[in-house]
């Protein structure tokens, strides 16, 4: 497999593990970015990116970075508080008062970023097309009931995720969140990072497909066994309600959408830019860093039915759990995305990682393959 890009000659083992990863048929494409103490050491890419696997990858492909997204949403919500302009822990009613109902009186912005609000799905199976109506869909959450007591468990919101946080930022910030986002967070540091995609783009989106024959681990297993026995469980619901939030991926509805927990675009050369800049300052001040990047949430996730540890906004690192340890320091956080792509930073080494792939693998939270790269890179270090 020819592999692109460019590496530091440091890191050849790096670049000779990414090449590996091609050995597996099914691997289409994908491309690594990491950057230490601010500077490029690792920029390469390689494979294929269309459905029919018949153009290469370029330096430019894009790809749908589903709950990578999560962090940069987050930050724009961080971002707001600084500027005094939002609070962690005043009521979100304050700004959107009709979210209020059904028990939500309460509920915080902190509770809403460390997934412990209860709203990690809606009850009412909507239509395929609510996914794209970000007036019916907030109307909807607006009207829910928590399915626990806000602040006391935690269950990961995969969806809902983006028009909680979202409807503040378009409320407070006066835009639609993708653009927000872009905004504060893209433009500024010069990524190609978007949500909700310009139509001139489009022809260098990668196409998503998944990978067959894999059952992924215990997690996995046991996710995808209550999603098919129990159609009405939490976990189903927030993961097929609407129904299309599984199918949409590679639809023009969904890449035109904003949708802030699920559908940025970029490459693995934005997520590694993003996580440099929150090390060095360029995002948020230190004291917010480390208010995002410390313990909010652990334990059993109500959603994924699998021990999970967040910050606001972000996963952290579970050294002893295999599905959810980065492979590199303790103090890692960042966020993967579904089917292997992720995002991360090892503060204490000055590492920001990104790793993408259109090659959807079966895991819950970590996949093997980013690991497998995140251990190499230590030995690397």
């Amino acid at each position: 497999m020819l592999i692109q890009g460019y590496y530091d000659l440091r890191f050849e083992a790096l670049k000779e593990a990414f090449a590996e990863l091609f050995a597996d048929p099914q691997e289409r494409g994908a491309a690594l970015c990491v950057q230490i103490g601010g500077e490029t050491v690792v920029d390469i890419w390689a494979g294929t990116a269309d459905k029919d696997s018949a153009e290469a990858w370029h330096s430019d492909t894009i790809l749908n970075l589903f709950s990578c997204t999560k962090t940069f949403a987050a930050v724009a919500a961080l971002q707001l508080v600084e500027q005094g302009k939002l609070e962690l822990d005043a009521p979100v009613a304050r700004w959107w008062p009709e979210f209020a109902a059904a028990g939500k009186a309460r509920i915080t912005l902190r509770q809403l970023l460390s997934h412990k609000a209860g709203l990690p799905a809606l009850r009412q199976m909507l239509p395929a097309e609510a996914l794209y109506d970000w007036q019916q869909m907030t109307t909807a959450l607006a009207a829910e009931q928590p399915w626990w007591t806000p602040g006391e468990a935690h269950g990961y919101c995969p969806i809902t995720y983006g028009w909680l946080i979202g409807e503040l930022l378009r409320r407070v910030d006066g835009r639609g969140p993708g653009e927000s986002i872009v905004a504060r967070i893209a433009k500024p540091l010069g990524l190609d990072f978007h949500v909700g995609l310009a139509e001139e783009e489009f022809p260098r989106v990668a196409h998503i497909a998944r990978k067959k024959g894999e059952l992924g681990d215990a997690a996995a297993q046991r996710l995808f066994k209550c999603m098919m026995s129990e159609p009405n469980a939490l976990s189903t619901r927030a993961f097929a309600n609407p129904p299309s939030i599984l199918t949409s991926t590679n639809k023009p509805e969904w890449r035109r959408t904003q949708q802030p927990a699920a559908n940025g675009h970029g490459n693995a050369r934005a997520l590694a830019g993003f996580y440099a800049a929150l090390l060095d300052g360029r995002l948020l001040e230190a004291e917010m860093l480390n208010e995002m990047t410390r313990e909010h949430a652990c334990g059993d996730d109500l959603t994924l039915l699998t021990p999970t540890r967040f910050g606001l906004g972000c996963m952290l690192d579970q050294s002893s759990v295999a599905n959810a340890t980065y492979g590199l320091g303790s103090k890692a956080f960042g966020h993967p995305g579904a089917g292997g792509s992720v995002g991360f930073a090892d503060p204490e080494r000055e590492v920001a990682f990104g790793f993408v792939t259109n090659s959807l693998g079966p895991y819950v939270l970590m996949d093997p393959r980013t690991q497998k790269l995140a251990r190499v890179l230590d030995q690397c270090l």
